[in-house]
């Protein structure tokens, strides 16, 4: 396990949503179940390939003929919207967050920004300041643009800023982007194998603000 996120200080801390600070797995698989048997994919295996990434850049790598993208997205943010049954934030995020000075975090997900702010609610997580969503950039995770976007309307460099990522599409985006990632394995059923520091959830992480307004990030004992 990587040490280097506990031994120095970030200008700000970037975090992914879906399986990072909230679990909507169940929700996020009982709307792509549907898609997927309308479509005639094999649903087991197409689930494997959602999170993380947006729904477009999911359903474009399907090159379904007669399939518009764009068109089949908005159907699945509608459904989404609509089913954020189970939707619970992360062990300790919310008070994690909590912590956190306003202008020193950001949210970057994959999901459109209405479906953002819908689950961060559902989750009783409070939006901050910067969001950086689907819309936000032509080229979804592993494009490194949204975490470089995030810091940027932060004021910060990404390389100075702390990436949390549960999926393998959003730790190869932290990774390109320059940043250093810290794998939250809350939902994973199967261990990652990764050279990233990780955690289970945020109840053992404390930050603490240095005399620079820099963030240091701690792991408690017990």
């Amino acid at each position: 396990m990587s040490i280097r996120v506990f031994t120095r200080p970030y200008r700000a801390f970037l975090f992914d949503m879906d399986g990072t600070l909230l679990n909507s797995i169940a929700a996020a698989e009982r709307v792509w179940s549907m898609w997927a048997e309308r479509h005639g994919l094999d649903v087991k295996a197409f689930l494997t390939t959602i999170h993380g990434a947006r729904a477009i850049d999911t359903i474009t790598r399907q090159a379904l003929p007669g399939v518009d993208p764009e068109v089949e997205a908005q159907w699945i943010t509608e459904a989404e919207l609509n089913d954020v049954e189970g939707v619970v934030a992360i062990p300790g995020a919310v008070e994690f967050l909590n912590r956190l000075p306003g202008d020193q975090w950001a949210l970057v997900t994959s999901a459109p920004r209405e479906l953002a702010l819908r689950r961060l609610q559902a989750a009783g997580i409070t939006p901050p300041a910067v969001l950086v969503t689907a819309e936000d950039v032509a080229s979804g995770k592993p494009d490194p643009a949204c975490y470089v976007l995030g810091a940027q309307r932060l004021g910060a460099a990404v390389q100075d800023c702390l990436v949390f990522e549960d999926a393998t599409v959003g730790i190869r985006a932290g990774e390109a982007a320059g940043a250093d990632v810290m794998v939250v394995t809350s939902t994973h059923l199967t261990t990652m194998h990764t050279a990233h520091a990780t955690t289970d959830g945020y109840e053992h992480l404390h930050v603490e603000h240095d005399g620079g307004g820099l963030l240091r990030l701690r792991r408690l004992a017990g």
